[in-house]
């Protein structure tokens, strides 16, 4: 797993960006909180392979969120994820999950809280790479202080 020192590879869930996340672009910094990825949480999404590359996960929401520092971070790609969803043969659940080998990557030019539509494919999030970024100036006009800014928040300048 990649330690953060250079390029780092983000999973922003759909549900995530939908109910809290704010748009952004490459060449964007924004402060996300991250949380460690666990790739077997990816596999049937994106392949087993890729989801080794997968460093963090941005949140939004959980228990003990609210001790993790927001990470700044400059925005270097963004790709959605798509795949098909079906319920497993035998299940009694009648809860849906994705297919494996179905994924769809479509690099795009930002995110915000819905992607486009693809046939017989549901989005399931965000494959972004960043590299860690300084803090950036307050847009206020502190006297060059610098803030923290919230989750999701993007500065596209000085």
């Amino acid at each position: 797993m990649n330690n953060g020192s250079v390029t780092l590879t983000i999973w922003v869930d759909d549900w995530q960006m939908q109910c809290c996340g704010q748009k952004f672009t490459p060449g964007g910094v924004v402060s996300w909180r991250l949380l460690e990825a666990d790739p077997e949480d990816y596999a049937d999404i994106v392949g087993s392979e890729r989801a080794t590359e997968i460093d963090f996960r941005e949140e939004h929401h959980g228990p003990g969120l609210e001790r993790l520092t927001p990470t700044w971070l400059e925005v270097l790609t963004i790709t959605e994820v798509h795949c098909r969803y079906e319920v497993p043969p035998a299940s009694t659940a009648h809860v849906e999950y994705p297919v494996p080998g179905t994924t769809v990557l479509v690099p795009v030019r930002e995110a915000d809280k819905w992607a486009e539509a693809r046939p017989g494919l549901r989005f399931a999030g965000y494959l972004v790479t960043a590299r860690r970024a300084p803090a950036v100036p307050d847009r206020a006009g502190n006297r060059g202080e610098r803030r923290a800014l919230t989750d999701s928040t993007q500065h596209d300048g000085p």
